[in-house]
């Protein structure tokens, strides 16, 4: 059989919160009820998730509450995501709950792009890329091959102060033979780690190093997301 639609089902504090949330990302509700139980279905495009409340005793950060949605390009998605964010909040919402992560390579999902929505029920919604993406000469560095598992650690699992104790490894160990290219896409991650970790000074210092890398145009055209990055870094930060 072709054609199947499956929509999430996931859990929440409160409905409402969903609304507002999902709304700021280009959703609109389709379904709302209250009692017997709490329930809502938001839909943006061919995209629906529904989700359901919680006793007050609910807590986010504890959920297990996760899905995995491929799509056509997770870039342009996220940028959507992203405008949206911003519109609202004046920044990208990258740390704590909710938060979203930016796309990229995932060495635990055969290259695919991806990236993750973390809402306020504490769910995780996985956005994958329907394609891989290519190979790249230099992903076989030491330093990229450590950012790889760093993102792996990281966005997959969320485990960010293991992924910053990989980085800051890597870094060190490669800060005098790696490209500026390769360093560029590290310590923006390594900022984004400590954003998360709430360790504004890392983050600083990381986006510092950053900022004062020597690129090429060509460079600099092939790093438009990371470099991007940065400037959404260092409107949370406040610089």
């Amino acid at each position: 059989m072709a054609n199947e639609i499956a929509i999430p089902l996931l859990p929440c504090r409160s409905i409402d919160e969903m609304v507002d949330f999902y709304t700021m990302l280009g959703f609109r509700r389709i379904y709302y009820q209250v009692r017997p139980n709490p329930y809502v279905l938001l839909k943006r495009e061919d995209l629906q998730l529904g989700f359901f409340g919680m006793p007050e005793a609910f807590k986010p950060e504890d959920s297990y509450g996760t899905c995995v949605i491929v799509v056509p390009d997770t870039g342009e998605l996220f940028e959507a995501f992203a405008a949206g964010m911003r519109a609202a909040n004046g920044k990208l919402l990258v740390s704590g709950i909710p938060r979203m992560t930016r796309p990229r390579r995932r060495k635990n999902d055969g290259n695919h792009s991806g990236f993750a929505v973390i809402d306020p029920g504490g769910n995780w919604i996985r956005f994958m890329a329907a394609r891989p993406l290519p190979e790249k000469e230099e992903a076989t560095s030491r330093l990229t091959a450590s950012l790889n598992r760093a993102v792996v650690m990281g966005d997959s699992h969320g485990k960010h102060e293991r992924a910053a104790e990989i980085l800051d490894g890597a870094l060190e160990r490669d800060k005098d033979t790696a490209s500026a290219a390769e360093l560029l896409e590290a310590l923006v991650y390594r900022a984004e780690l400590a954003v998360r970790a709430k360790d504004h000074a890392a983050a600083g210092h990381a986006l510092a190093r950053a900022r004062a890398l020597t690129l090429t145009e060509a460079e600099r055209e092939q790093l438009a997301q990371p470099l991007a990055a940065i400037d959404d870094l260092e409107a949370v930060l406040g610089l």
